[in-house]
């Protein structure tokens, strides 16, 4: 278990912390449709994971931004999903105001299915931790960064090199 710093505190992370090689957990989510997704919507593709409390903050905000940017020069074998605990009808009005329009973002406040697999469940808040996952196309996890303090930013080159390397 994982452990981050918010608000001024040590926070356990609920869920297992998961490290390459370790195969990728399925997990349901639901996008800006209201439609549930999985893990296996994205069978054969690599792809990078980007984990944020919440797109209406500032760090969240820079690093969906950071990873649309990147997720342009990556080709057609490398998707890019964000997901928070947001509701979808904010992700969908903030991709939109923010001309975010090659990261999927997709939302975890359903059931928490995502956090709970992957180790990136702050129940105190009932919000995601920042992390970021990159799973190849065999669904093994290829890359993991659990952020350790909330106001960081992860380490991108890390990850993009990592979903370059897993092509």
């Amino acid at each position: 278990m994982a452990r981050v710093f918010t608000l001024g505190k040590e926070t356990p992370l609920s869920g297992p912390e998961l490290k390459p090689g370790d195969k990728a957990p399925n997990f349901e989510v639901i996008n800006n449709a209201l439609q549930k997704v999985t893990l296996d919507d994205f069978k054969g593709k690599v792809k990078i994971i980007s984990v944020v409390p919440s797109l209406d903050t500032g760090v969240c905000d820079a690093q969906t931004r950071r990873f649309n940017e990147e997720a342009a020069k990556l080709g057609e074998n490398v998707v890019v999903l964000t997901i928070s605990a947001d509701l979808p009808f904010a992700q969908k009005r903030w991709c939109g105001a923010a001309g975010v329009d090659r990261v999927i973002t997709l939302s975890d406040h359903r059931n928490m299915s995502f956090a709970q697999a992957y180790g990136t469940y702050l129940e105190e808040f009932r919000l995601n931790s920042r992390a970021v996952f990159v799973v190849d196309s065999s669904d093994t996890i290829v890359h993991a960064e659990y952020v350790p303090v909330a106001g960081q930013h992860p380490n991108y080159e890390a990850a993009i090199e990592a979903a370059k390397a897993a092509h």
